[in-house]
């Protein structure tokens, strides 16, 4: 077999090929099928990361909580001076009610 004879074989060849089996090397069904395949999971790791219920609400959603377990410590400790505070005073009205009578 002669250069030209093997390089006309390959080009007929060639030819015959759908651009999916000469690129990837699969037929067109399966690359039709590999790649909605791929489609999909990248959709559903797109909604996985950044949907209503994804990761990056998760994220903020904790730290919200945080924030509002320090705000509710700060409010506790601002609630206990404040009774102590009304404590007192109503300690200082009954003695100087007390001692008027």
């Amino acid at each position: 077999m002669v250069y030209e004879e093997h390089d006309q074989i390959l080009d007929s060849s060639y030819a015959h090929q759908s651009f999916s089996e000469r690129r990837f090397g699969l037929s067109t069904p399966k690359f039709f099928l590999i790649s909605g395949l791929i489609l999909a999971m990248c959709f559903y790791l797109g909604v996985l990361i950044f949907g209503n219920n994804s990761i990056l609400v998760l994220i903020e959603l904790e730290e919200y909580q945080g924030f509002l377990i320090d705000d509710i410590e700060h409010l506790k400790s601002e609630n206990a001076a404040l009774q102590k505070q009304y404590f007192e005073l109503k300690e200082l009205d009954a003695d100087s009610t007390g001692a008027i009578q």
